[in-house]
This record gives C-alpha cells, sequence and structure tokens, in this order.
C-alpha cells in the first residue's frame, strides 16, 4: 500500500524498491521479453521500470545523500518509458503469440490500450459500457489479437483488436475471465461473479436437426383467397370494435386485491419515533387480502402511503400460492411528521409471475388496489376561528347539510342539529374552520394557511357527494366561482425554489471545503512522513477548522433537504387544490383533470438533478403548444428538450396564468393530435382584462394575473373532441 515492490528469491527476502510518486498501487504485470516490470501509477500513466535498474538503483551521488535523505524517497528509480492514457487500470496483461509480437494490453475504466514493448500505441478502443474484467485469448490471424471483455451490463464482448465479433449475454457480473480445455471440449469460458459463483460456458447454439417438410405444391384460386382474406379482416375488425386495440387477458381473475380499513383506532397505538409534539398519535389497522384463482410464484406486495404517514410494514413477499388460496396481511399507518400529507389515499400494488406453457418461470403482471385513510387519523376537532388569512367558497346546488351528519365525531351533539360551523385541528398544529350557509347554498373553508385548505375541502366535496347518493340524488354537483388564489399558490413555488437554490449554493460550499480538506490533509502528510521534524505552520489548526466547517455544512444540507421535501409535501397540496378549484371553475370532465394532474404533479420525489419547476414548465408548455394553442405561429414553436433548473420561477408563474386564461376563454384539454388546430374563443362577457398572450416568445406580463378571474358567466364555443385515455402521451 505504500508503493514499494518487493523481491524474493524463493522464500527469501532479495530487495526492495519505493515506486516514485506511488499514492495507491495499481496492477503490475511482468514482461519476459525485456525483462521489466510495467504498472499503472496514481497519476494515470503507464510506466515500465527494467529488472536490471530495480535490481542496482543506489543513491546517484553522496552529493544527493542529505537530499535524498530529507526528501525520504529511498532509492532513486529511473523509469524505462512511460505513457499516459488519462484514467486509472483496472488490468493489465502482457501476451505474445505466435503470429504477433509481444503486447502490453492496459483496461482502463473506459477504454483498452493495446501498445508495443517500447510504450507506443499499437491501438485502443473506446467502450461503450463500463468494463470489470478482460482476457486476451488467442491471435486468429496474423497481427491481430482476440480479447474478451466482460462489462458490468452483464455482457461478454469478443474483440477482434478494435472489432467487434460476438456479444453474449452472462447471468452475472464478471470479475475475472479465462479461456480453457474441459474434457475435450476445447474453447470453455470460465467466468467468476463477484458473489463467488464459477461458471463454464461456451459461445455458438446447439445444432438443430430438423428439417421443414417440403411443401405440396397446388394451384391458388385468387378468387377463394379474395373472400377468405375479405372474412379475417371482418373479424379482425370486430374484435377491434369490442375489445380495443390490445386483446382482453384473464389477468383481472388471475388475482383480486382488496383493502379494508379498520373503522376504530388500533387500541395500542403503533406510532413511533413520531415528530409530532405533545398530541397522541394514533394508528389505523389496514388490512389488505389477496385471492388468487390460479398457481402464482413469486407474489410481491407493495404499500405506499403519501409522507409523512408511515407503514409499520410496506413489503410483503409470497413465494408461492396455491390455486383458489387466500392471503390476509395486516399493518399500521400513523402520521410521523409535524406536517399534513398531500393526500390521504395508500396503494396497494402487487407484481407476481402467472406460469404458462410456454414461459414455466412465469409472466410478470401487476394488479393494484386503493384504500382511503380517514380524515381522523391526522385531524383532531378543533375550535372554530373567526378570522382567518385564506377563504375559500364552494358552491352546490343542494340546500345546505348539516356539519354533523357530514363529520361524525369532529363536533359535540347539541340541541341544534343543523351545527353551520365546525373546527379542525391537524396533528402539527395548523388549524382549519368550515363554515356552511344558513340561508345559501355555500360552504366556506378557511385557514392561516393555503395548503391546510385542501384536505378539508376534498374531503367536503366527496362527503356531499356520498350524502347525496345515498339520498338518491344523483344531479348534484360543486363550482367555484371566486377569484382563482394563484398569488397564494405562486408564493409556495417561490419558497420551495428558494430552497432548492439553497441547497445548491450550501452544497458547493460543501464541495469547496472538501476539497479544503484533503488537501490539507495531503500537506500533514507529507509533514509526518518527512524524516527530519518540521514544524506544522498551524495546519492542525487549519484542518481542524476546516473539518468543524465540513461538520456544519453537511448539517446545512441535511436540514435543508428536510424544508425541501416539506416544502414539496405543502407544494403538492396547494397543487391538488388549484386542480380541484380549477375543474370546479370551470366544469371540467374527468379526462381533463387527469391531463391538469398528469402536467401539474409529475414527480413523487423533488431532486436537485429534476426538480418540480422545470418538469411542470416543460408540461404547460406543450399544453400551451398544442390544444390550447390560440395560433399556427405558437404551434410552429419548438420546446427546449433538455430539463434545467430555471433562473427564477417568473416563466412558470407566466405559464400557469396563460394557462388559466385559455381556459376562461373556452380553451379545452385533451390529448388528441386531431384537436391540436386552433379552436374559437370568445371573451367572457363582461370584458375581463388580457394579458400578452406572447409568452412562448418571452415577452413579460404587464397586467396583474388577479384581474382576470372576477365573478362573470362565460360564454363559450365548445368544439367536440374524441375521448381519450387520460395516459395516452403522458411521455410528451
Amino acid at each position: 500500500m505504500d508503493g514499494m515492490l518487493m523481491v524474493f528469491e524463493q522464500e527469501s527476502y532479495a530487495f526492495g524498491r519505493f515506486l516514485p510518486g506511488s499514492l495507491l498501487p495499481g496492477p503490475l504485470a511482468y514482461s519476459s521479453r525485456t525483462d521489466s516490470f510495467i504498472t499503472v501509477s496514481s497519476c494515470q500513466q503507464v510506466e515500465s521500470y527494467k529488472y536490471q535498474v530495480l535490481a542496482f538503483a543506489t543513491d546517484a551521488d553522496k552529493r544527493q545523500e542529505t537530499e535524498q535523505q530529507k526528501l525520504g524517497s529511498g532509492k532513486r528509480l529511473v523509469v524505462d518509458w512511460t505513457l499516459n492514457i488519462g484514467e486509472q487500470a483496472l488490468d493489465i496483461c502482457i501476451v505474445s503469440f505466435n503470429q504477433s509480437a509481444s503486447s502490453v494490453f492496459v483496461l482502463g475504466e473506459r477504454n483498452f490500450f493495446c501498445l508495443k514493448d517500447n510504450g507506443q500505441i499499437r491501438f485502443m478502443k473506446k467502450l461503450d459500457c463500463s468494463p470489470s474484467c478482460f482476457l486476451p485469448y488467442c491471435s486468429v490471424s496474423e497481427g491481430t489479437i482476440n480479447t474478451l471483455i466482460g462489462n458490468h451490463n452483464h455482457m461478454l464482448h469478443i474483440y477482434q483488436d478494435v472489432t467487434l465479433k460476438w456479444a453474449t449475454q452472462l447471468p452475472h457480473i464478471p470479475v475475472a475471465v479465462r479461456v480453457g480445455c474441459l474434457h475435450d471440449l476445447k474453447g470453455v469460458i470460465v467466468t467468476l461473479s463477484d458473489d463467488g459463483h464459477l461458471q463454464c460456458s461456451y459461445l455458438g447454439t446447439d445444432p438443430s436437426f430438423f428439417q421443414a417438410p417440403k411443401v405440396e405444391s397446388r394451384e391458388l384460386h385468387y378468387e377463394e383467397l379474395d373472400i377468405e382474406l375479405k372474412e379475417l379482416q371482418k373479424i379482425i375488425k370486430d374484435v377491434n370494435k369490442s375489445q380495443g386495440i390490445w386483446p382482453m387477458t384473464e389477468r383481472e381473475d388471475d388475482l383480486k386485491v382488496s383493502a379494508m380499513v379498520s373503522p376504530k383506532f388500533d387500541s395500542v397505538s403503533q406510532a413511533a419515533d413520531v415528530e409530532v409534539g405533545t398530541d397522541l398519535v394514533p394508528s389505523v389497522t389496514v388490512k389488505v387480502t389477496l385471492q388468487n384463482r390460479l398457481a402464482l410464484q413469486k407474489a410481491k406486495l407493495s404499500v405506499y402511503v403519501q409522507p409523512p404517514l408511515v407503514l409499520t410494514c410496506d413489503q410483503f413477499t409470497f413465494e408461492f400460492m396455491a390455486p383458489e388460496m387466500s392471503r390476509t396481511v395486516a399493518f399500521s399507518v400513523y402520521l410521523k411528521g409535524s406536517y399534513t400529507p398531500s393526500e390521504l389515499e395508500g396503494n396497494a400494488v402487487v407484481s407476481y409471475s402467472r406460469p404458462s406453457d410456454i414461459n414455466p418461470d412465469g409472466i410478470p403482471r401487476v394488479i393494484q388496489c386503493k384504500f382511503r385513510l380517514p380524515l381522523k387519523l391526522i385531524c383532531l376537532p378543533g375550535q372554530p376561528s373567526k378570522t382567518a388569512s385564506h377563504k375559500l367558497t364552494i358552491d352546490t346546488n343542494k340546500s345546505p347539510v348539516s356539519l354533523l351528519s357530514l363529520f361524525p365525531g369532529f363536533a359535540n351533539q347539541s340541541e341544534d342539529d343543523q351545527v353551520n360551523v365546525m373546527g379542525f385541528r391537524f396533528l402539527g398544529g395548523s388549524r382549519v374552520t368550515l363554515l356552511a350557509s344558513k340561508t345559501s347554498q355555500r360552504y366556506r373553508i378557511q385557514s392561516e394557511q393555503f395548503e391546510d385548505l385542501w384536505l378539508i375541502t376534498n374531503e367536503l366535496i366527496i362527503r356531499l357527494q356520498e350524502y347525496f347518493e345515498k339520498q338518491g340524488i344523483k344531479d348534484f354537483a360543486c363550482s367555484f366561482s371566486g377569484s382563482m388564489p394563484l398569488q397564494e399558490y405562486f408564493e409556495l413555488i417561490d419558497h420551495h425554489f428558494e430552497l432548492r437554490i439553497n441547497g445548491e449554493k450550501l452544497e458547493e460550499l460543501l464541495s469547496e471545503r472538501a476539497v479544503q480538506f484533503r488537501a490539507i490533509q495531503r500537506r500533514l502528510l507529507t509533514r509526518f512522513k518527512d524524516k527530519t521534524p518540521a514544524p506544522l505552520q498551524h495546519l492542525d489548526t487549519l484542518l481542524d477548522g476546516t473539518y468543524k466547517q465540513v461538520i456544519a455544512l453537511a448539517d446545512a444540507v441535511e436540514e435543508n433537504q428536510d424544508s425541501l421535501f416539506q416544502s414539496f409535501t405543502r407544494l403538492k397540496s396547494a397543487t391538488h387544490l388549484v386542480i380541484l378549484l380549477i375543474g370546479l371553475w370551470q366544469k371540467l370532465s374527468t379526462d381533463q383533470i387527469a391531463i391538469l394532474e398528469a402536467a401539474f404533479l409529475p414527480l413523487q420525489q423533488d431532486t436537485q438533478e429534476l426538480g418540480w419547476e422545470e418538469t411542470v414548465d416543460a408540461a404547460i408548455s406543450h399544453l400551451l403548444k398544442t390544444c390550447l394553442s390560440k395560433s399556427s405561429k405558437e404551434q410552429a414553436l419548438n420546446l427546449s428538450s433538455q430539463l434545467n433548473i430555471p433562473k427564477d420561477t417568473s416563466r412558470l408563474k407566466k405559464h400557469i396564468t396563460l394557462l388559466c386564461d385559455r381556459l376562461a376563454k373556452g380553451g379545452r384539454l385533451c390529448l388528441s393530435t386531431d384537436a391540436a388546430a386552433p379552436q374559437t374563443m370568445v371573451m367572457p362577457v363582461g370584458g375581463c382584462t388580457t394579458i400578452p398572450e406572447s409568452d412562448l416568445e418571452e415577452r413579460s406580463i404587464e397586467q396583474d394575473s388577479t384581474e382576470l378571474f372576477t365573478n362573470h358567466k362565460h360564454l363559450i364555443v365548445e368544439t367536440p373532441l374524441p375521448e381519450v385515455s387520460p395516459l395516452q402521451g403522458v411521455s410528451e
């Protein structure tokens, strides 16, 4: 490890030499033709040392003896030749076959090199994948050498010089490869995996002795063939009409998954390591039942809930399930963090393999089941608040319903059954107030935090729909006629983006301090290795100070990541609320709301490499360029294919504002290419203030977006659009 080359003759130690400039030892090989050792140093260059030079290396002059002792470099060595390859080497192999001269093969991290004895490059090859091992094994034709190269993609490539001759798949990543002759079978490839599995294999395929029988020639009757072709085309057309493009499978019958949430809390809460404060955190049990009709293999159940909700167990594995078998698993869900989740919906996904005659190992399939957690899991009854910073009003077409019947358990039963005020307190501490109008058909939700309005608003609409369905009323509908709260939404976007920028700055500072820390370590190591003691010149003080800065910056990065994660959860809650309000405002269909959700909520997790802002901006720009475009000029604009973190959020906010403006003027969301033509847009009655619509050409908005959304009735000319799947074109 110190870069010292030790030579032994039998069991006797002969001599040792320090290789100059060695930091970490690299691969080493001996060339018998030139009687020299060849290695790759830490300077990323191939070096050759003659054995004679190694054996007889002494100090150059007695006059330099003192200087050599100061440097502590030991015996002075003279390198025979060097070659800079610009990367670390994995292995070195020296071969000499009958038809070719002696060659030095060096396998790098991205290339492999073939060198002559004097260090000149004979050829080199840039590799597409990261290599793991190699072996030059023979020379098929004069002047060429065949080489086996294994890589980390479970592949084994065979090159003739730089030409790829064969590629084959391996079941593991090879770390060593050899070619041998076993039981008179020549050309056996022996590979060793990183976990110790040895495999002997050979190239090619088993010969097939099957010969196709001769087809009896017969006369062709073209009229009969035409009739048969028309019948087959009719059958295909009928099948496509009844079943769609893809044929229906029986996977729904293979396995049925159902989830049931317990109506009561666990008697003993399963919450552990919670960060909610003084409140007692409850937990609720969810049972997932799997019923299979056929024998299934390797069934794996994965359960996901929105953070900060956590599960006591989220992975279940069933190696084999016999036919007509039922398996039930239970787990508990509780709130761990001090903020509210973006959704109360959980998802149970089962992946399994169904054996078939063609594939005995099984065909992989996936089925999922969604379940809804109770509101009381994260919320407690609270004191209603008369004042709040953020308010929303939801209109309905039916008379107001008692909040006690909608939210049992969140208020005490009173003499007056028509309770019109109810308070909610989340376990994190924030409060939400719900008011039902006594005279009009309206409900008001208000809170100090904009994102906290989402869960109560969504829960109110769901419970109202369930209430009127039980009453047998099918024409119940909700609407929103207030101004769109884009300014509050933009504040959350700015806060989230600011945390992302802070994270980048902190990581850059941490990288700089880490480089400084390693540089001071190298200086100190040089001082400590020096045979003559020398003053440290306060390097130890610098090392200690830099270490404290590195620790402080690492803590700051971790704290910023936690804040960013919470901010992203709040941003998702606010985004759900904005999508809900847009849907109620413009009475969008389920498919159109799915398009909005795909555009505004494309990510489950937010990272520095791919963030929410640039992803959503690209999706909204695509909608503005296609189905919401106003002119053919906008359709002709090309959007950027790269998603990079923007300088600020002004462009994104401008696009969101323009999206709402286009919807207000009659634009309709769709994913069909036929509907990409410009649609007829009519100004709302009452003359709303418009904004410049050339934002795709990078012009700024001069009007305030809040003037757009006033309580006016809209006149919409709607073009009939074909029904499309909400998942079609998500890759755009």
